[in-house]
């Protein structure tokens, strides 16, 4: 869907660029993240990506055209998540939807995104009485009117309770289903685990590792499985390699009946966050 190469951009009054040379695809009805501490040129990417910033070197191309070469009608196939939520305050959520709705060419019918995202009955309520949530949720919904073929999520289910960011994340994964192509970026690493078919790490404008989430914890984690046992009211934990798990002391172990937990002590993506960008996660970008 979407193809970087060597892309470069500094900000007019920059001296250093904040992308020097990213290069990765997106493919067509996959799930991409983009991770990176504040300040990598995470948004920046979006904005160029979104054309809302040119003046780039390199060259992107979507969907095998030149992202340079397209019009206004770019816009009627993509749909943008900001982090902040975009809503007019004074208008109700459905008048909201009805604005930004009459922008495209393609429309959706909002009624079963509302009731699914639990806004149907507070759809007539200024969106200024809204909570933060719910105006996260309408957003959400804003990004989908258009029926677009490729969405942009910024921090989508920050702000969220758990049950309303697995509803999100269910409708994330059945666009997805559906042959839709997603990019996404997000501080809660247990979201992007769950989403995504491939995950980049940026950090100082540079690409620092990139593969499936699934791939990534092979290559930095340890090969090792952690045993807890309760002996007299006493927890123990033993830790064995891949290649201990036929020796007689962990058959042993396991025939005992004091076993109480037993794991693969793969890493998390947030100790590779750590580990390949060099910083520690922030709550905001």
């Amino acid at each position: 869907m979407f193809k970087v190469e060597n892309l470069r951009f500094a900000y007019p009054k920059n001296k250093e660029e904040t992308l020097q040379g990213l290069s990765f695809d997106i493919p067509k009805g996959t799930i991409f993240g983009f991770l990176g501490p504040s300040g990598a040129g995470k948004s920046t990417t979006q904005k160029i990506l979104v054309k809302l910033l040119d003046h780039y070197q390199g060259e992107i191309t979507y969907d095998g055209r030149s992202l340079k070469s397209l019009d206004d009608s770019f816009y009627e196939d993509i749909g943008v998540c900001f982090e902040m939520p975009i809503s007019f305050s004074k208008l109700t959520g459905l008048e909201n939807l009805q604005f930004f709705a009459n922008l495209y060419k393609n429309q959706v019918d909002v009624e079963p995104l509302l009731k699914r995202m639990g806004l149907w009955e507070d759809r007539n309520k200024l969106v200024s009485e809204y909570s933060k949530g719910m105006k996260i949720r309408l957003n959400f919904i804003r990004a989908l009117l258009n029926d677009p073929k490729m969405l942009f999520l910024d921090e989508p289910t920050n702000g969220l309770d758990p049950m309303n960011a697995r509803i999100l994340k269910d409708m994330i994964k059945e666009f997805k289903e559906k042959g839709g192509t997603v990019f996404i970026t997000s501080h809660i690493m247990s979201d992007i685990d769950e989403l995504c078919d491939e995950v980049a790490f940026i950090a100082n404008g540079v690409i620092v590792a990139k593969d499936s989430p699934r791939q990534l914890k092979i290559e930095h984690g340890q090969k090792k499985v952690m045993v807890e046992t309760q002996v007299n009211h006493h927890l123990e934990k033993h830790v064995f390699d891949f290649n201990e798990l036929s020796s007689p002391r962990f058959i042993e172990l396991c025939q005992s009946n004091t076993i109480e937990t037993i794991h693969s002590m793969e890493t998390t993506l947030e100790d590779i966050f750590i580990k390949v960008t060099g910083v520690k996660l922030h709550d905001h970008d």
